[in-house]
Order: C-alpha cells, then structure tokens, then sequence
C-alpha cells in the first residue's frame, strides 16, 4: 500500500488548507453560532473543491477533511461530498448522476445522511414514513440520503419532508429532526449500496477526526510553550511532554488507520474491516485527544469562547457519530469470527 498523495491530492490539500486558513478564523466562528459559513461554503465550491473528490476519490477526501477539522469549519463539507458527490457517483444511475452531480459540484445541492440506518423509518411503494431524531446539517441539505428498516437507500428532498426541526448537538452542525410522513422517495443504489456508503463516511469522518484532534493538539503546544509556570514554560515540565506525546501518537494512529481504510476503497478492496477499525481509533483515541488538548490549557480550557474547546466539543460529536468505541469493537469481533480479509 502506498499513502503518498499524488499531485492532484496535494494540489486540492493545498488549496483547502489555504481557504480554511484565511476563512475559518475564531472569529468568523464565534460570530457565526451554531449556523453554517455561507461565505467559506461558496469559497470552497468556487474553488471546486467538492467536484474534485470524484477524481482524488476517498482518500483525496480525507485529506481535505483533516484540513476541513483543524479548523472546525462550520460547513456541510463533509457529509455533502460523502454522501452526495461518492454515494450518487458511485451508486446513482447514468440519470442520476447527469442531473445531481452538477450541483453538488457548485454547492447549490447539499445532501446529509440518515445514518446509520434508523430502524424507525420504513418504505412502500417508495414512499417513505418515520422519524429520525437527529441529521447532520439537515438545516443546510437540498436531500438527505435516508436508509430504511431494510437498508435500502432513498434520496428525499428536505423540502418534501413532513417537518424538518432545528436540533442543537454537541457540536455546532446545523442538525435537525427528520419526519417522514408517506414521503416520495427516490431509490439510491442496490441492495449492497448501504454498506458501501456506510463504510465511506466512516472513513470520511475518521479523517474529519483526524483533523479535529492534530488542531487541538497544536493549540496545546503553541499555549504550553509560551505559559510559564515555576519560571519556565510548562512546555518543558515532564508531565506535559508525556500527555502531550500520547496525544501527537493517538492522533498518529487515527490518521494512518483513516488512509489505510481509503486507500483500500479506492482500490476496490474490501475496507469494511478497516472502516470500523478508523472508525474505532477515531471515537476512542479521539476523545482522549481533546481531551488532553483541553487539559493542557489548564484553566483556559474551561472557557467556553476559547478555540480549543470548539475542537473538545467535535471531538465528542465524532466520538458518537456512526457508532461508538464499544459498538464498533462489538462490531469489529464479528467481523473478524466471520473471518472477514481486510
């Protein structure tokens, strides 16, 4: 296997990492709450930074959403490239691809995921009825990719929702509760493409995670380095080193899991295996990373306006997101007792 980037995966990386520097300021992020950087979002699809995903594929992904978390930019980046721009050009019909992919390139289509699958939501006759309690920028997205009780996959327009209400999570992702009431739904994919898709956003996200925690593991380095306790910077005090190394390697660990299991995707292997594993290192390591991070600013990390803890409170949504550190082990066990490749 071989991680290194080619040069549009570095080009794209480059280019993200420039406008989520510029943009993505603390303070543009305060003044925006909890809604999502309509400016920043036009900025990255004027740069065609989600269209190039259908080339550099899902690694090319993940290293633009590492980018995306050490900022924590509040945009449906994420989850619109992940759900929307690979789910329908890897499972949408010729049609499908034609009419949706233009817009998802030039961010005036904007697709979430229901995932995982919610049980409460059922189909007939492709009409789709139920409730799911939550959705990942749902306040922003044009459609939401919604799996049924029997995993197949349906592309339903937020418009023609039953209702669609704000909800507030951990982290500020413009979420909201989906009802379903006999809405039309239009069919994603066959029976295998919720599994695929599944798979792609935990990698994807893993990635997110990634992200998160190398920026709150530099916030703690650049506070440690210039706070001064007992007469020298608490940079240099043992302890510091320690927790601060644990993190780095945590972080370390979350990265490399997150490019084996894309790379792996790409290369039409079975990366379902090590989709839960990225996705394991993302919620179990991840949440000790933030947590180091707000730790090591002492008691500036318990300021809520400080930027470290925006990095705490996504670490803690991806801790949850698309399965915890122990279902994910449950998970991974049956993977490996059905003696799953990869």
């Amino acid at each position: 296997m071989d991680f290194t980037p080619t040069e549009e995966q570095e080009a794209a990386r480059e280019l993200a990492a420039r406008i989520f520097t510029d943009l993505a300021t603390h303070e543009r992020l305060r003044a925006a709450g909890t809604a999502t950087d309509a400016e920043l979002w036009k900025a990255l699809c004027a740069a065609g930074l989600p269209g190039a995903v259908e080339e550099t594929g899902l690694l090319g992904l993940v290293l633009l959403l590492e980018e995306h978390g050490r900022v924590t930019a509040q945009v449906p980046f994420a989850a619109s490239c992940v759900y929307g721009v690979l789910g329908v050009a890897r499972h949408g019909t010729d049609e499908q691809r034609a009419r949706l992919l233009p817009g998802l390139r030039d961010g005036t289509t904007v697709v979430t995921g229901a995932f995982p699958a919610p049980r409460a939501v059922s189909s007939r006759d492709g009409r789709l009825s139920g409730t799911v309690d939550w959705v990942p920028w749902l306040r922003d997205a044009t459609h939401v990719l919604v799996p049924d009780d029997s995993h197949a996959l349906w592309l339903v327009r937020t418009e023609d929702a039953a209702r669609v209400d704000p909800v507030e999570l951990t982290a500020p992702w413009s979420a909201g509760r989906l009802v379903l009431d006999g809405t039309a739904g239009e069919r994603l994919g066959t029976a295998d493409a919720y599994a695929d898709v599944l798979t792609a956003a935990r990698i994807a996200f893993a990635g997110l995670q990634a992200g998160v925690c190398a920026g709150s593991l530099a916030r703690a380095v650049a506070y440690t380095s210039v706070r001064e306790q007992f007469g020298r910077p608490l940079s240099t005090h043992q302890a510091v080193q320690l927790r601060a190394a644990d993190a780095h390697m945590d972080t370390e660990a979350i990265r490399v899991t997150a490019y084996e299991a894309a790379w792996r995707f790409d290369e039409a292997l079975d990366a379902t295996g090590a989709g839960v594993t990225a996705a394991w290192w993302a919620s179990e390591a991840g949440k000790r990373v933030v947590h180091a991070g707000q730790h090591l600013h002492g008691g500036m990390g318990a300021d809520l306006d400080h930027p470290v803890h925006r990095h705490f409170l996504w670490g803690r949504q991806l801790d949850a997101y698309l399965g915890c550190g122990t279902e994910l082990l449950a998970e991974l066990g049956d993977l490996l007792a059905e003696g799953a490749p990869s």
